[in-house]
């Protein structure tokens, strides 16, 4: 660490942020979520868990309304006057996958049939947990300059994600900042990857039925081609809404299932389309459904077939606000120095984090998990996605920084 960014953080607090005995328990506990993931909204053993630890540390953890997930507040006065400053929130997604985990050789693979930790979320929520020990250390040494919440928030996984009853459930009362990271099995652990502005995508889900009179392949004029007319939904309608919104959006519609017919020589009377449609830009975001589902019906009325719409909003694309960036930057400079911080693409993938974002300025980081040297990329959502857990002692070091380096 060059001496330009010790300056950064108080002389005192710098050594020995994460102990080896400390390490050492967070990747046990993590190894532990691991090998019993829960699905959005199950999450009762999990909660249990992160609970037990946190009131063992001396802190007053509050599980949230829906029964799992929790909040906890370290530096807040009691009762309820608002703090001298405002909180800086810590989330941490809980939730797992519905997929079996594949991983042959691994001490800690899932023990719960079809449910597998492919997303990354067990580092997350063990990140979280580690600075909010060392955090909660810190306050009761006196060092701790602002209010901090953990959040530990369930069913990221299921539209439109868990955020929405956290928030609902007071997470971000009082909150000035909030801060997250997502595992990224591209980036060698030890580094993070960071972006202003959009960094991953809005993320909807679109169904389509068409409906009309069938009949024999021998007389299709006397029928609604309903395959003729499918096909050129699929088509049609994506570049349709591609033109209608300024390109830089980033607003793309991906078919994922195509269904019409049983014979080949009967034109049915029903098709059925789904997929999904992605957004890089706020606003663009907002007016999709109104572009979808009018070019949806140009193209089926054109070939004389009824439709009908199911738009499912998913949630917004995250937009990291410059300053929050800057303070991740900043935080992981002063614990791992310059060349630890790269640059990120933006992602057409979805995270609820979004949901924060758009009631309080925040960030998140990717968080790399991929051994140095390994050649293998092990995809998120994946069964046999695995993380380096030397990223667990990264992730609590820049946690515990941005808490300490916020000047909100």
């Amino acid at each position: 660490m060059s001496r330009e960014s010790e300056a950064d953080l108080p002389g005192d607090v710098l050594p020995g942020v994460l102990s080896e005995s400390l390490h050492a328990e967070l990747v046990a506990f993590r190894r532990d979520l691991h090998m019993h993931p829960e699905l959005g909204n199950q999450e009762f053993r999990t909660t249990a868990a992160i609970k037990e630890r946190l009131e063992r540390a001396g802190l007053r953890p509050r599980v949230l309304a829906t029964g799992t997930g929790l909040i906890c507040d370290i530096g807040l006065p009691e009762g309820k006057r608002r703090p001298p400053v405002p909180v800086l929130a810590l989330r941490a997604d809980i939730d797992a996958l519905p997929i079996p985990d594949t991983k042959t050789d691994c001490a800690y693979r899932s023990t719960v049939p079809d449910r597998a930790h492919a997303c990354g979320h067990d580092v997350h929520t063990t990140i979280v947990l580690g600075a909010g020990l060392v955090l909660a250390d810190l306050h009761a040494k006196g060092l701790l300059p602002r209010p901090v919440r953990l959040v530990f928030q369930p069913a990221e996984e299921v539209l439109p994600g868990g955020a929405l009853g956290a928030i609902g459930d007071g997470a971000l009362d009082d909150v000035g900042r909030i801060l997250a990271v997502h595992c990224d099995p591209k980036v060698d652990a030890g580094r993070i990857g960071l972006r202003h502005g959009a960094i991953t995508s809005a993320c909807d889900r679109l169904e389509v039925a068409l409906d009309g009179p069938g009949g024999h392949t021998a007389r299709p004029h006397l029928t609604t081609d309903l395959v003729t007319a499918a096909a050129r939904v699929a088509i049609d309608v994506p570049a349709l809404v591609a033109r209608r919104v300024d390109t830089r959006a980033g607003l793309a519609l991906t078919w994922g299932r195509i269904e019409s017919g049983h014979a080949p020589n009967v034109v049915p009377q029903h098709a059925e389309l789904s997929g999904t449609i992605r957004c890089l830009d706020l606003d663009a975001w907002r007016e999709a459904p109104d572009i979808v589902h009018a070019a949806i019906d140009e193209v089926a009325t054109l070939h004389r077939a009824k439709s009908e719409i199911n738009y499912v909003r998913g949630v917004p694309p995250v937009v990291n606000d410059r300053e929050s960036t800057e303070l991740l930057r900043r935080s992981m400079v002063a614990r791992r120095g310059m060349r630890s911080v790269e640059s990120t693409e933006q992602s057409l993938g979805g995270e609820d984090f979004s949901w924060y974002l758009e009631n309080v300025p925040g960030a998140m980081a990717r968080l790399g998990v991929r051994t140095p040297g390994d050649r293998i990329v092990r995809d998120l959502h994946q069964g046999d996605f695995d993380a380096d857990e030397h990223a667990i002692t990264v992730g609590v070091e820049l946690f515990t920084a941005a808490a300490l380096l916020d000047t909100q």
